[in-house]
């Protein structure tokens, strides 16, 4: 996967992962170390005291960061997360989500990226930080 092919996700060429249908998540800007996802909230996504379930904000965040990193690799690369830390600021019961994903520094093997996650007034719902290992070529066929 890379930048072109989330620019294609993005124009509706083609189809993203499975797991942003299932959620309602969507992938709508993609450029060189950033990438941009809505979700518009609904009573589907409620934990039990009916706010927003924090794993739904947890796996925006995730798609967001993931998105920006893979938008790096190079043509048969692959990444892996092996950290994702997520920061619930402010109470989420429904309405659009922004979450955008970008690079903070991307090395050879170890790529660290944030997400900061707004609501439809532009306040900060959610602040997550991941860390993300890059395969390349041959390291990448060895695992």
């Amino acid at each position: 996967m890379t930048l072109d092919l989330l620019r294609q996700i993005v124009a509706g060429e083609v189809e993203g992962a499975a797991v942003g249908k299932l959620i309602g998540m969507r992938m709508v800007a993609a450029e060189e170390g950033r990438v941009t996802f809505e979700l518009d909230a609904g009573p589907q996504h409620s934990s039990p005291p009916g706010t927003l379930h924090g794993g739904i904000l947890c796996d925006l965040a995730d798609a967001a960061m993931g998105c920006a990193c893979v938008s790096l690799l190079a043509a048969g690369d692959s990444f892996a997360t092996v950290e994702l830390k997520i920061n619930f600021l402010k109470p989420v019961w429904t309405g659009r989500l922004t979450a955008v994903g970008e690079v903070i520094k991307a090395g050879r093997t170890i790529t660290l990226c944030d997400c900061r996650i707004t609501d439809e007034g532009g306040s900060l719902v959610g602040y997550a930080t991941s860390t993300c290992m890059t395969n390349r070529g041959e390291a990448r066929e060895a695992r």
